[in-house]
């Protein structure tokens, strides 16, 4: 049974006497005044429990659909918003989940169910001191309660942490990878090691095919290796502009995919049926390689190393979650610590900062992991501009190009997700006019067939994890252009097979419910 499942049936039975003595309480009088009124608390009682059925079945926003259609009918139940808001953090509409947590506790603030979602919203958006305070409460009113004592106990560590890094952080330059472990060079390979070796320090073709097999087969590749791949990745990436510039000769063919979020033995099969990457046959991959699947480290490595191997034919672009709130919160810094170290899971946050933003091919088609801009005319070399070596920043076009998600209304609009913006067709038409380009490619989003045509064709979204968490059941998909025809052409495919490690299986014990 999934964990969302086991909530669902434990919040059932949890608020069984809690949703009867609601009944009894806030239920209207039997009057002929108020029979109308008693009307729609139970038709609102048969729509929330819809939504919890759907719930059950991971139809996120058919039981959305249920839980508003109960909240407009009666809106003095605190249950409904905070099941809303329980929704609404599956499908990662963070912002929308801590409106309704607000509205959860502002309804009923003796209802610690509430003050659970709006931390769970405020974890996912990395405002870490907001979550404790609500984990304390309930931790106060529920003494003995275990969990409550737990959550509060590792969200304080979590904010301790924090403080503690940035009273250590001091203003100095800052060292290359290859300068900071020097020592990398005396790690001793043991004689039981016969996985893939760099040749003579170097990526080579057959250590890629080597690499990935010995993944295949769930092996690690060696510490002093991974090291070396990342002290090169770091030399290559502080070298980079913010925005690529990618030129696709006529004829040939070019390949962009979206998230792939730690699922490794789908990216596999996006190499099987789409050619393993080459000269001949250059990607893109835009962002979100990490996070959420347990197969991150295997992910990340794989495409670093085709970047060190094909430099010039293999691209990639920083997602929201190449970050290192994310990272701790969703399982990349623990499954790295847990197969390699803590400092490694270190380097890769310095790694992160250096990956470029977006990429324009062929002067055409913008691709970048988020979307577009709460500001009129920026323009391409506003982003070439953007200093981009830091952790994403919560306003601004870095943070916009990370978050955004396009609406299908006209102007621009507050996120769903509490980061970013959502923005119109017209936005879109306007940016690509005074920027000359064609259209734009994003990711970001979960797609039924793994791709989105919107904006009357100028704003594509392109996601590559299949049946993403193991839940959602959608297809992954990737683009394919050649150099002298842009029109973009979709593949879709389902996930495969993977070994038995759910998806979060590193992530911080926080998000379990979010599993």
């Amino acid at each position: 049974m999934s964990s969302s499942e086991q909530e669902i049936q434990q919040k059932s039975s949890d608020n069984q006497q809690e949703q009867v003595s609601n009944a009894e309480i806030n239920a209207p009088k039997h009057d002929s005044a108020t029979d109308a009124a008693q009307q729609d608390f139970t038709a609102a009682e048969q729509y929330k429990n819809k939504g919890n059925d759907l719930l059950k079945t991971k139809e996120f926003s058919k039981a959305i659909d249920m839980y508003s259609k109960a909240i407009e009918l009666y809106p003095s139940s605190a249950i409904y918003y905070a099941n809303r808001a329980l929704a609404h953090l599956r499908q990662e509409s963070f912002g929308l989940a801590l409106q309704d947590g607000v509205s959860a506790v502002k309804t009923d603030p003796t209802y610690l169910k509430g003050y659970y979602r709006r931390a769970a919203a405020h974890m996912s958006l990395g405002k870490f001191k907001q979550a404790l305070s609500d984990f304390e409460y309930v931790a106060k009113c529920r003494p003995n309660d275990k969990d409550a004592k737990l959550k509060f106990t590792e969200c304080s560590k979590i904010v301790k942490m924090r403080a503690f890094e940035r009273a250590i952080a001091v203003d100095k330059p800052e060292k290359s990878l290859a300068e900071m472990y020097r020592d990398m060079e005396n790690i001793t390979i043991e004689d039981d090691y016969k996985g893939p070796q760099l040749e003579d320090g170097k990526v080579t073709l057959k250590f890629m095919k080597d690499l990935m097999e010995h993944y295949k087969a769930q092996k690690r590749l060696h510490r002093k290796f991974a090291y070396k791949i990342l002290c090169d990745i770091d030399v290559y990436m502080r070298a980079q502009p913010s925005l690529v510039d990618i030129k696709v000769p006529d004829e040939e063919k070019f390949t962009i995919c979206g998230d792939i979020h730690g699922q490794f033995y789908d990216l596999m099969y996006i190499f099987e049926i789409n050619g393993l990457p080459s000269e001949k046959n250059p990607y893109l991959f835009n962002g979100d390689f990490v996070d959420r699947g347990s197969f991150s480290v295997e992910c990340i490595f794989t495409l670093f190393g085709f970047k060190l191997l094909y430099p010039n034919h293999f691209f990639l672009s920083r997602g929201n979650h190449e970050s290192i709130n994310m990272n701790q919160m969703y399982g990349f810094t623990g499954e790295v610590t847990a197969k390699y170290t803590s400092t490694m899971a270190d380097i890769f946050t310095q790694v992160f900062n250096w990956l470029p933003l977006c990429h324009c091919i062929n002067q055409k088609i913008l691709v970048m992991h988020g979307g577009l801009f709460s500001s009129d005319n920026v323009t391409l070399d506003n982003i070439r501009r953007i200093e981009r070596n830091c952790q994403p920043p919560e306003e601004g076009l870095m943070c916009e190009l990370l978050w955004s998600d396009p609406q299908q209304w006209m102007g621009r609009g507050p996120s769903k997700r509490g980061v970013g913006i959502q923005f119109g067709p017209d936005v879109t038409e306007a940016f690509c006019k005074a920027n000359k380009l064609d259209y734009i490619i994003r990711s970001h989003e979960v797609k039924d067939m793994g791709y989105e045509v919107a904006h009357n064709g100028q704003c594509i979204t392109v996601f590559s994890a299949p049946n993403y968490c193991d839940t959602m059941g959608n297809m992954g998909a990737f683009i394919t252009i050649t150099g002298n025809n842009l029109k973009p052409n979709y593949t879709s495919f389902q996930a495969v097979p993977h070994p038995d490690v759910k998806p979060m299986a590193y992530a911080n014990s926080l998000m379990n419910w979010l599993a």
